[in-house]
């Protein structure tokens, strides 16, 4: 019990007391830095500056909340390992309905006890930011050429190493027709 107080009042700014709120719509906005992350053990950004909107439509028997962020995450480039920061931003929407017990297994639909008066909204921000996030983060100036590093000369080295060898093979591939009609009758076995 005691455990479960501290991770609550860590997030509790995304608690939304939606009893007291008139049906219709209402607009939260959080600003999220590495602070909310560490909520949730999460280490991954050297920075990050993210808005979050979130429109709650409140109606008779239920809830519908938008959720929309964007902004920036500070992150090591894949390539190069030099931090860059990488725009991100992306959206969800969450049902909310009330029933008997608490059920969260679909990620779209969210069943609350009868009874209940205000949603935790945190994970699901959490969950959206870090679901946005590319799979590959490359610094933009190594697309546009304006990034040097020395891995980057590294990998630019290497790549023309293997072009200079595939140039070099296919030279000796066209060195005389009559080879490869050789080469054929002995593979052709």
């Amino acid at each position: 019990m005691g455990q479960n107080f501290v991770e609550m009042s860590k997030t509790k700014e995304y608690l939304i007391p939606f009893v007291g709120l008139k049906t219709g719509k209402h607009h939260f906005e959080y600003q999220l830095n590495n602070t909310f992350f560490e909520n949730f053990d999460y280490n991954e950004f050297q920075n990050s500056d993210i808005k979050v909107n979130v429109v709650l439509e409140k109606q008779i028997n239920m809830l519908e909340l938008n959720f929309k962020h964007k902004g920036t995450i500070n992150v090591p480039c894949d390539l190069t390992s030099e931090d860059f920061d990488l725009p991100i931003k992306g959206k969800m929407k969450l049902i909310v309905r009330f029933g008997e017990e608490f059920n969260n297994d679909n990620e779209e639909l969210l069943i609350l006890p009868f009874g209940e008066f205000e949603i935790d909204i945190a994970q699901y921000i959490y969950e959206m930011v870090v679901l946005s996030i590319p799979l590959r983060r490359v610094h933009p100036g190594v697309k546009d050429g304006s990034l040097k590093t020395e891995a980057l000369d590294r990998l630019n080295e290497l790549t023309i190493k293997e072009q200079k060898k595939e140039d070099k093979e296919q030279k000796e591939d066209n060195i005389d027709p009559r080879w490869d009609k050789l080469k054929q009758l002995l593979t052709d076995k």
